[in-house]
């Protein structure tokens, strides 16, 4: 009967007394006849085959029994529930109390579906693997021809037309040729490692030959090989650290469109080596740097004089010259001196035109004009190069001010502090701190998190919906 049943009644029993399997049956039969009518008696039913056979399964434990009836159902929905139903009238099962709940009604047939579908997901994920559309069997026969029109080209792997055609692209290895192939391109040839074999340099003789190569220093060898052993007409490189056979269509196809006469290249790499001037002798890629011992001093650059002693001798052993250079001033220049002479006061100078030692004295103590000006400027110029020093210059000192700090805490912008928003989210280098004489808002701080600054020190927290943990927010009293 389950095989033709549409529906399974569950329903539990349990009994305050020690029943057995027959008491269960007969209680169901017994307490439901003449219950439903004659049309749902349940004898008349199983007779009809519209019900089937009531399964009982009970256990007893400590003086009381319990278990499932199952019962198979051949009729309607609502036949098969007011059956259901009728079971949880059933309160004796022989000389025992008895309770009976349905637990469920269970449509067979929607089990079946659901095993239809799930096997019908498995038949078609199937079907799909094993399936190829129309443009895939196209592409799968491109791709084995072009595979199997790979020849060889005195022994080195080339495509088919190598042999016959007046233009090459030479490649690293094997799979580079292959890779040309698969994109329909039939005139490469692999060199098969950085020592360009014989055959391939005599072949760029009288063709027109372009060097596709990887983008890695093993391609900057070959090339510069290749140059030295036979005839180049145009140079094409995979982009930085990238091979050739790794390149899809597109990348491979910009980069032989986007190639270079080889005369470009070579005056390129030789202003290059201009610049860099002599190689180490050890190998490396610095220059050595130059021989000051070796340099010849220029005979006509003065020397600067070692102690003021040297200088008094140099001034009075070229008394003479000083004489003659005094002789050829203008008339104005003497004018000037005489008025110079006037206004200093006495005792600035000697009678003999040397200036006295109270006006050295006086002048050593006393800077230029000049020097402290240069003093003045350089002061401000003065940023601290620590995290204190930093908060102490901004918030201790209520300058109203905000500044933005690299990893280093070295100074890259600094601008008002009613201006932090703009400054934090238009920096071009993004801050590592940021140091703010204000009060820390949350806009302030969303824009922090986004442009990616580790550390805000404020001079007091507002009140944050949200914080971000990337974020830490320290106050300047806790720096």
């Amino acid at each position: 009967m389950y095989d033709s049943a549409k529906y399974l009644v569950h329903a539990d029993i349990r009994t305050s007394g020690v029943v057995e399997r027959s008491d269960v049956v007969g209680a169901v039969f017994g307490q439901t006849e003449g219950l439903l009518g004659d049309e749902l008696d349940l004898r008349d039913l199983q007779e009809s085959g519209k019900l089937g056979r009531i399964d009982v399964e009970v256990e007893s434990e400590r003086g009381s029994s319990f278990g499932e009836v199952t019962i198979a159902s051949g009729l309607d929905r609502v036949q098969t529930a007011i059956l259901a139903a009728a079971l949880e009238s059933i309160d004796r099962v022989g000389p025992s109390t008895a309770d009976v709940e349905v637990r469920n009604i269970e449509d067979v047939r929607s089990a079946k579906r659901r095993e239809v579908v799930e096997r019908a997901k498995e038949l078609l994920a199937e079907f799909d693997a094993t399936t190829m559309s129309s443009e895939d069997l196209v592409e799968e026969v491109r791709r084995s021809v072009r595979v199997e029109d790979i020849t060889e080209f005195h022994g080195l792997p080339a495509g088919p037309r190598v042999a016959d055609t007046d233009a090459v692209i030479v490649v690293e290895g094997r799979a580079d040729v292959l890779t040309l192939l698969r994109y329909g391109i039939k005139n490469a040839i692999a060199v098969e490692g950085t020592d360009v074999p014989d055959a391939v340099a005599d072949m760029t003789d009288g063709r027109t030959v372009t060097a596709f190569l990887d983008g890695d220093r093993g391609g900057d060898l070959i090339l510069k090989e290749l140059s030295q052993v036979g005839e180049i007409d145009y140079v094409a490189l995979a982009p930085t650290d990238r091979s050739v056979e790794d390149l899809s269509r597109s990348e491979v196809m910009d980069a032989l469109r986007d190639k270079v006469p080889f005369e470009t290249v070579s005056a390129a790499d030789a202003e290059a080596d201009d610049t860099h001037g002599l190689a180490a002798t050890d190998g490396s890629a610095q220059p050595s740097p130059p021989d000051s011992d070796s340099a010849p001093l220029d005979p006509e650059t003065p020397v600067e004089p070692d102690s003021p002693a040297d200088g008094d001798e140099g001034a009075e052993s070229d008394g003479t010259d000083d004489a003659g250079t005094v002789a050829a001033d203008t008339a104005g220049a003497d004018g000037a001196a005489d008025e110079t002479d006037a206004d200093r006061p006495s005792g600035a100078a000697t009678a003999g035109g040397q200036p006295s030692e109270e006006a050295v004295s006086a002048e050593a103590e006393e800077p230029s004009e000049t020097e402290a000006g240069a003093t003045e400027r350089a002061e401000p110029d003065a940023t601290p190069d620590t995290l204190a020093s930093h908060v102490e210059a901004v918030v201790d000192d209520a300058s109203g001010r905000v500044r933005l700090l690299d990893s280093t805490q070295g100074l890259l912008a600094e601008g008002s502090a009613e201006d932090a928003f703009d400054l934090i989210e238009g920096a071009d280098v993004v801050p590592s701190s940021v140091v703010l004489d204000g009060e820390l808002t949350q806009r302030i701080l969303d824009v922090a998190a986004q442009r990616g600054v580790d550390l805000v020190v404020c001079r007091a927290a507002g009140e944050f919906v949200k914080q971000p943990v990337n974020v830490r927010v320290l106050t300047a009293d806790e720096v």
